[in-house]
């Protein structure tokens, strides 16, 4: 997902013992993740969309530091005052910054320097949380949160980094994972709800400020695949011509395919596809992933079928246990696997973000909050199109059916699939 930082919600402080314990977890998570990483591994940038797994690291750690230390802790002075121009991503208020495109140049501080800070940060927010205000509390609940966001962006930025490389390297060595069994789940359709529905975050607990505010929206009559659609699936369209089929797809998109050579999924090379566990064979019952708005639309229509609104994705999410499915737990092998339940709706939360035909716009009555924190989603609201759930790549915890992810159409590093839909 896009790195970004949002307006605190607009919600009471948690419990600070609980607090501590979840900002605990979630730096800890950071630093396990980047555990078998070289110097190099982490200090390296592929492409201008990513940032170095060190960034990331790093970033978080000023996000704590500017907003939580420098703003609410007296006295309080920073690790290394050169760090903010190195670790500030796009916030404005905060002033120059070093160019996005160039993070992979910053060889120094090195990976142990920026542990060593990390743990100074965190010795130092420890310290002052029994005295720190409710609005700072709210910041740190927001800290965790960013961290979350940007420790999937770590995992995917980290892959397509890896796969640059002619040797192939493995972040993790594979395992067992769920999707090597011999049932898996038939995709059926399931009749969504019609009619008038409420949507958007309904304000408790935390919430990005771009998921609300709450409104009503009307829903015509529609029904949702039960599952997204998987690799299978998508070798049929492949072996179809759907890649060089132009009435399948958006001018844009035909555009993009032409301009880029696409014929493929991103990491896919024939009958392999290149993940975290270095190169591994195509599981034909896995949800597709690495695939583009663009891509997913002509999938849509090649099935004789459309993409989700994301209210109709929100409506059918409502009931489900946003903590359920494949997610993120701990540092280990990620990749997508197969649904094997054939009862309901499947793999809502986790294993692959859906593409929705939904534009990310504010919604009613939205406004952005005022000052550094509140920059992202507000003057990010064009261009880009709505994904929803989650996926193996995003911490278990994060997300709930009201969350909006956002990417523009043509992007496809992230573990991005597609759940068909169709009217009734």
């Amino acid at each position: 997902m896009a790195s970004r930082t949002d307006a605190p919600p607009a919600t009471h402080a948690a419990p600070l013992a609980p607090l501590a314990a979840r900002l605990g977890t979630t730096r800890r998570l950071s630093l396990d993740l980047v555990a078998t990483l070289s110097d190099a591994d982490a200090s390296a940038q592929s492409m201008p969309d990513a940032s170095p797994a060190k960034w990331h690291l790093a970033h978080t750690t000023w996000f704590l530091e500017t907003f939580i230390l420098r703003d609410h802790v007296p006295d309080y002075r920073a690790f290394d005052d050169r760090y903010a121009y190195l670790f500030n991503s796009y916030y404005e208020a905060e002033g120059p910054r070093h160019a996005r495109p160039q993070r992979g140049l910053l060889t120094r501080p090195s990976l142990a320097e920026v542990r060593e800070w990390r743990a100074h940060v965190d010795a130092a927010v420890e310290a002052a949380l029994p005295d720190l205000p409710p609005a700072a509390l709210a910041l740190i609940e927001l800290g965790i949160h960013h961290e979350q966001q940007h420790q999937e962006l770590l995992l995917t930025d980290l892959k397509h980094l890896f796969a640059q490389n002619p040797l192939g390297p493995a972040v993790w060595e594979k395992t067992a994972i769920a999707s090597e069994v011999t049932q898996f789940s038939a995709m059926t359709w399931i009749a969504g709800a019609a009619g008038i529905a409420a949507v958007g975050h309904g304000g408790d607990g935390f919430a990005f400020d771009c998921e609300g505010p709450r409104h009503d929206t009307l829903l015509a009559p529609h029904a949702l695949a039960s599952r997204p659609v998987s690799n299978g699936e998508w070798q049929q369209f492949i072996a179809d011509g759907g890649y060089r089929t132009p009435s399948l797809w958006l001018s844009d998109g035909w555009a993009w395919v032409q301009g880029e050579a696409i014929e493929a999924p991103a990491y896919w090379d024939g009958d392999r596809q290149f993940t975290l566990s270095g190169w591994q064979a195509i599981d034909a019952h896995a949800p597709v992933t690495h695939i583009s708005f663009f891509e997913a639309d002509a999938f849509a229509s090649w099935a004789g079928a459309r993409l989700p609104t994301e209210f109709e994705w929100e409506a059918a999410a409502a009931a489900l246990d946003p903590a359920s499915g494949q997610q993120l737990d701990s540092a280990g092998p990620v990749q997508p696997a197969a649904a094997v339940d054939d009862t309901g709706l499947q793999q809502m939360f986790g294993s692959v973000w859906e593409w929705t035909g939904s534009a990310y716009r504010p919604y009613p009555g939205f406004r952005a909050a005022p000052g550094a924190v509140g920059e992202y989603n507000g003057k990010f609201m064009n261009s880009q199109l709505v994904l929803r759930g989650g996926s193996c790549a995003t911490p278990r915890g994060h997300v709930r059916p009201s969350y909006r992810n956002f990417f523009y159409p043509h992007q496809r590093w992230q573990f991005t699939g597609v759940r068909l839909a169709k009217d009734l």
